[in-house]
């Protein structure tokens, strides 16, 4: 991508090429238009003679061209009209110089559609063997205008046979807005390349948005994909470097669609070549680069960045602190995602004990595991200040456990000591501990070391409390027990079944692939939610369109796994949006009973009827499973009984639930002197 980017090209001279070859497209992506599995699409290969050939790929993985798709499936009545968004993703997705490269060359024109409407109209309205040279002068100077001179994306190359790609670029503008089109072409590409890119969760960003405090100019040394700028309000200047000039251009493009912000960013290494050496900002945001032996040891032994000591080779994270902080104005607050690690390290212990006595180290906050990558380690978020020359540092740093604190006692506890030096103490969650006392032989600032454990599982009453509240939920589940199962009466007909494609396409139900994404802040039900009986416990990602939520009488099936599930929603967890891995089923309660539904769904037999193995996953292919034809009447019979068993699974669940919780409570409680052993 960065040959493209970077080649050369004559401005005034219209050059003439072949037409375009059609989009491509793979057997997923036909099953993704077609909205079925993957096993669907090679039946159709083998079934229809008619299917359309393969046009490139392998012989096990091909591809089709996307016209021929279209109309095959038209015909045969399995789809209606290829939505645009779709159609705009596979001409970037089938780019021959790589989706990186079309996705520059779209948010380009995207940028143009935005800044400058009337001169894109002037130039769309030529026949496509002029538009490119006509758009050339045009696209230039708006670059220049809001990256500046020597900006990351070069001069990016307008050929004819792009402008196709162009055109469909500014007409999905037309339907979404340039923002949110460019937006919807980069996160499905980071979706299918989930492997090629260390991504920021959205709500962890706005989270270290706001730590940092209002800032009018803000820097990412390590910007990736630009997410953590993005979620920065009301920023006049955005300055953004990453390594790679394929990332560095995407966040150019999309923080310059998304506001009016004056941007800059560079393709460089941060720490060897600082393109923005000198400047200052208000605010810092990073995620930088965890564990790197070579970010530079040697050639920077002397660099004037180390005012809190020279980091050890193993230490790159506390370079990037350094890096950061050097770039802040005095007063300016850096927010660094950090492994938990760089708390403790004995290699680092003389940087963090200097950062605490100049007091540049104001806060670490522990998150929960899961928060951002790698999910599997529970990761800190630093908190950092230019200390002014004559001001005296904090005499406490603010520790807080993340995963122990509610909806927003983070930015609370931040807020009472940015302003006063202190915060209430909450066992287990929050404290402000005494520099002196961190200043030890190790320097450790891990949270869960200095922070005070809450009473043992809530103490004797709330243990006490628990208790009762087990021994009514087993009653409870005593009562809901099913009663000894009454064998079929033999020789009776086996009424005849139907599957979920059929009861779709025949109206009775309507299905929808849960995402997790859309507009609004609905809750997100995600897939551990439908298989542990809770309520949703996501965040909504933010995407284009308003999404699906849950209403009462659905069916989630998590489509994903071994396990056989099918989730009834209930009122309490209604308008929630279905997360990923999840198909939503909504039954037309005229003809269906949701009960009778969900009930057949968890059936063993059927589910592995219609699931499908991959080398390290279990897929189900929720169309396929069956369920028998039967009058409405009789499928209330079997859905009270199914609801009874769910009710009767939903006591066992929560039974198992208190008794965890009480035994290790009174195993805590003996162990720590707050239960007596009488």
């Amino acid at each position: 991508m960065s040959e493209e980017i970077g080649a050369p090209h004559a401005p005034h001279t219209p050059q003439t090429s072949p037409p375009a070859a059609p989009a491509e497209v793979t057997a997923a992506d036909v099953a993704r238009l077609a909205g079925v599995g993957r096993a669907a699409v090679s039946n159709w290969r083998r079934r229809h003679a008619d299917f359309p050939k393969p046009v490139g790929g392998t012989e096990t993985s091909p591809s089709f061209a996307l016209p021929e798709v279209e109309q095959w499936l038209r015909a045969q009545g399995k789809l209606a009209e290829v939505p645009l968004r779709e159609r705009v993703w596979q001409r970037i997705a089938a780019h021959p110089g790589g989706a990186v490269s079309a996705l520059v060359k779209a948010g380009s024109a995207l940028l143009v559609v935005r800044e400058r409407p009337t001169e894109w109209l002037k130039a769309a309205a030529a026949p496509d063997e002029h538009l490119a040279g006509l758009l050339r002068p045009v696209l230039d100077e708006v670059l220049r205008a809001r990256l500046g001179p020597g900006h990351a994306l070069h001069e990016v190359p307008l050929r004819p046979s792009a402008v196709p790609l162009l055109r469909a670029a500014a007409e999905l503008a037309a339907e979404l807005g340039a923002h949110e089109a460019f937006e919807f072409l980069l996160g499905r590409h980071l979706d299918a390349n989930p492997r090629q890119y260390t991504l920021t969760p959205d709500g962890l960003a706005s989270l270290m948005a706001a730590l940092a405090g209002p800032a009018r100019t803000v820097l990412d040394p390590a910007c990736g994909t630009g997410t953590l700028l993005r979620g920065v309000p009301g920023a006049t200047a955005l300055y953004a470097q990453d390594s790679s000039p394929e990332l560095a251009a995407l966040t150019a493009l999309r923080l310059a669609l998304g506001g009016p912000a004056t941007v800059r960013a560079a393709a460089a290494d941060s720490l060897r070549s600082d393109a923005f050496a000198g400047q200052a900002v208000d605010a810092v945001l990073c995620h930088p680069p965890f564990n790197e032996r070579n970010w530079g040891h040697e050639e920077l032994a002397y660099d004037p960045r180390w005012e809190y000591g020279f980091p050890a080779r193993t230490e790159s994270e506390l370079a990037w602190v350094q890096h950061c902080l050097a770039h802040l104005r005095e007063g300016g607050t850096a927010v660094l995602l950090m492994p938990p690690a760089a708390a403790s390290r004995r290699s680092g212990r003389r940087i963090r004990a200097d950062l605490l006595r100049r007091g540049a180290l104001r806060a670490v906050i522990a998150l929960p595991a899961g928060a951002a990558p790698p999910y599997g380690i529970p990761l800190h978020l630093w908190v950092l200040r230019a200390p002014a020359p004559q001001a005296a540092p904090p005499a406490g740093l603010l520790l807080v456990d993340g995963a122990a604190a509610g909806d927003g006692a983070v930015e609370a506890a931040w807020a009472a000591y940015d302003s006063t030096g202190t915060a209430e103490e909450v066992p287990g969650v929050t404290r402000v501990v005494p520099v002196i006392e961190l200043l030890d032989d190790d320097v450790d600032l891990t949270p869960a070391r200095h922070l005070p454990p809450p009473a043992a599982g809530g103490g004797p009453a709330e243990l006490a409390a628990v208790r009762e509240h087990l021994a009514e939920t087993l009653d409870r589940a005593a009562r809901l027990t099913p009663p000894p199962p009454a064998p079929a009466a033999g020789g009776a007909a086996r009424p005849p079944l139907t599957t979920i494609g059929e009861l779709a396409r025949a109206g009775a139900l309507e299905l929808h692939t849960g995402t997790g994404t859309g507009t609004g802040s609905a809750p997100v039900l995600t897939e551990q939610d439908v298989y542990a009986g809770t309520g949703p416990s996501g965040a909504l990602a933010a995407g284009p369109d308003a999404p699906v939520l849950t209403a009462p009488g659905d069916v989630l099936v998590p489509v994903v796994g071994l396990a056989s599930v099918a989730r009834v929603v209930s009122e309490d967890t209604a308008g929630a949006v279905p997360g990923r891995g999840l198909v939503l089923l909504r039954p037309d309660t005229a003809a269906l009973d949701p009960w009778f539904l969900a009930g057949f769904l968890r059936g063993t037999a059927g589910t592995r009827r219609a699931s499908s193995h991959a080398s390290t996953a279990t897929r189900l292919d929720v169309r396929r499973l069956r369920l028998p034809r039967q009058p409405l009447a009789e499928q209330r019979g079997y859905g009270a009984r199914f609801r009874a068993l769910a009710e009767f699974e939903d006591a066992l669940r929560l039974a198992g639930r208190l008794g965890e919780q009480l035994v290790q409570g009174l195993y805590d409680g003996l162990s720590d002197g707050t239960v007596t052993p009488d």
